[in-house]
């Protein structure tokens, strides 16, 4: 971790670079209302960070970018990050500004009685910029893995954004979750901004939710792909009835769809994160666009099953067996809390 303006040394390269803010997370005892619950447990939380700390888990090496505050949750941030196996060496301290936190209801995402309460405005996250943040830590990886969170933090993290996703040489495949958060952006061109981005990166991750809501888009994952050609790769996300991949080769445009698993949810938080991991993952081990979203659906089906946003991985062997299965097991598999230990596999959770 250095200060701003400390020389550090040439980056190593790694598979997965990620640059985002990630916060320290407050997760409740008990169900109920923030108002109502006594007490909470330290957890870590941030989009970005949640992929890379998946794919060092699974066992790819990568790095997190990142500004946390001069205080004990900065450094806790950093020390718990690292401690996945990601490499936290170009995070940068502010004196200034405080390491964002966040507190949740145990209620999911999906109903009424989920509660989120966010103290990240001027966090030193948000002064991330381009003059502050070191490129060659960012252009050491294989892939730079952005999101759209990043860009309404602040103007200063939006320019960041363009910056690194423009084209030019020696840029790395760019990863982009839209992640579209309508509360977080303070103008009302956020659709735009987001779209725009989208169009910039190689591989872009959008729910079919999540498009119709920023982009008015109709008729499905078809409709998606008609508003973002550009991406070499595109994954469209239809929540439990699983996501589509959109992929143009030399050969044509390709396209694959993959229902979702039955999955015994604890919590959604997360999932999202590590369903991108799994299919990166996938991609970096050069398999098929199909296996690519079942690795998703499986890291996802990792993180669905446990309480906070991070979940160990399934060996990689484990993960492979169950995503070679042919069409009919497939279907039939149901993950509960504990699958991702080999020596939990029953006939419930899998048909192999």
């Amino acid at each position: 971790m250095t200060a701003d303006g400390q020389p550090s040394a040439a980056p190593d390269a790694v598979d997965v670079v990620a640059l985002g803010e990630s916060m320290v997370t407050f997760l409740p005892d008990r169900p109920g209302r923030l108002a109502d619950v006594p007490a909470f447990r330290r957890g870590i939380g941030g989009a970005e960070s949640n992929v890379v700390c998946t794919l060092a888990a699974a066992g790819h090496s990568a790095r997190w970018v990142g500004r946390v505050g001069a205080d004990g949750f900065g450094q806790h941030l950093v020390e718990r990050i690292a401690s996945y196996g990601v490499d936290t060496g170009a995070v940068r301290v502010d004196p200034a500004r405080p390491t964002g936190v966040y507190f949740r209801t145990a209620a999911d995402r999906a109903t009424d009685a989920h509660e989120v309460a966010y103290y990240r405005a001027g966090s030193a996250a948000s002064a991330m910029s381009v003059d502050n943040t070191d490129p060659a830590a960012l252009d050491a990886g294989r892939v730079l893995h952005l999101t759209g969170i990043t860009a309404a933090l602040s103007p200063g993290c939006l320019e960041l954004l363009h910056e690194l996703m423009a084209p030019r040489e020696g840029r790395p495949v760019v990863s982009f979750d839209v992640n579209h958060r309508p509360g977080l952006w303070r103008e009302a061109d956020d659709a735009l901004v987001l779209l725009d981005l989208a169009r910039r990166a190689d591989v872009v991750f959008v729910g079919t939710d999540e498009a119709e809501d920023a982009w008015g888009t109709r008729g499905g994952v078809e409709a998606v792909r008609r508003l973002l050609p550009e991406p070499r790769v595109l994954v469209v996300k239809e929540g439990p009835l699983g996501a589509t991949a959109f992929e143009r080769t030399d050969s044509g445009e390709h396209t694959v769809r993959v229902p979702a698993l039955t999955v015994d949810v604890v919590a959604t938080v997360g999932a999202g994160d590590a369903f991108a991991a799994g299919f990166l993952s996938a991609t970096l081990r050069g398999l098929s666009v199909r296996d690519r979203l079942r690795h998703g659906h499986l890291m996802a089906a990792a993180a669905l099953t446990v309480p906070g946003d991070l979940a160990g991985p399934p060996a990689r062997d484990h993960a492979d067996r169950l995503a070679a299965l042919d069409d009919e097991a497939w279907g039939r598999l149901r993950l509960g809390p504990g699958w991702t230990g080999a020596d939990q596999v029953t006939e419930e959770t899998s048909t192999a």
